[in-house]
């Protein structure tokens, strides 16, 4: 795995591709885009899927990475003053399954900013919340218990848009994400203009494959107008 940051405190941005993500965007009309991405990349970039959605939902965006001090969790609200509107944003919370670093009214908090969603490889909290607000988090646990933000008021230990590892995938930033009920898949930002596309060609596929059978074709039937299910 590539390296990825272990320094603290360190706070860059990145230029966003707002065309290119309305391509993004577009896929995820299809049932299944997660799939879809991870199909046509090889089946690469695909989070653990123990890293799930807290409630049915699926998001685009590019990534504001979080990378947070394993061990000393902080709520990562300096990320929220940092992404823009139709970002993503992914944090590295050392898997960690005992405490929370986002929920409902950090959700609500992003949201005004247009912020799309977290991930995060940890754990988040007030699910009831968030789902009433419609802003979707993937996390691999669920849990009551928050950081030692709320009493210590310390929150600058952690770096963003930093390479990061979420779910075993480097995130970089900026990296487009595509999350849905089924997982999270990463799409580097120098290949995403031609994922995408690829991606896009599979969707329609699929879709004309679904109205064949729809009409009642046999595998051999589909196989033959297409060469694959």
């Amino acid at each position: 795995m590539p390296d990825v940051s272990t320094d603290l405190r360190v706070f860059n941005d990145f230029d966003r591709n707002p065309d290119l993500l309305k391509k993004f965007d577009k896929v995820l009309e299809a049932y299944s885009a997660a799939a879809i991405f991870a199909d046509v990349q090889y089946r690469t970039g695909v989070m653990d899927s123990a890293i799930k959605p807290a409630f049915r939902a699926k998001v685009t965006g590019q990534a504001v990475t979080v990378q947070l001090s394993k061990g000393d969790l902080v709520d990562p609200l300096r990320a929220l003053e940092m992404a823009q509107p139709g970002d993503v944003i992914v944090v590295d919370a050392g898997g960690d399954l005992q405490t929370s670093v986002c929920g409902g009214l950090m959700g609500g908090l992003a949201q005004n900013r247009g912020i799309r969603g977290m991930i995060v490889d940890g754990t988040g909290r007030d699910t009831d919340e968030l789902e009433d607000i419609n802003w979707p988090i993937w996390t691999r646990a669920i849990t009551p218990r928050g950081t030692h933000t709320m009493f210590s008021e310390r929150k600058e230990e952690l770096s963003i848009n930093v390479p990061i590892a979420c779910g075993g995938v480097v995130v970089n930033p900026g990296d487009f994400i595509v999350a849905d009920l089924m997982g999270v898949v990463v799409v580097p930002q120098q290949i995403a203009e031609e994922t995408v596309r690829l991606a896009q060609e599979q969707a329609d596929r699929e879709e004309k494959t679904r109205e064949w059978v729809a009409q009642g074709k046999t595998v051999e039937d589909l196989l033959n107008e297409f060469g694959r299910i």
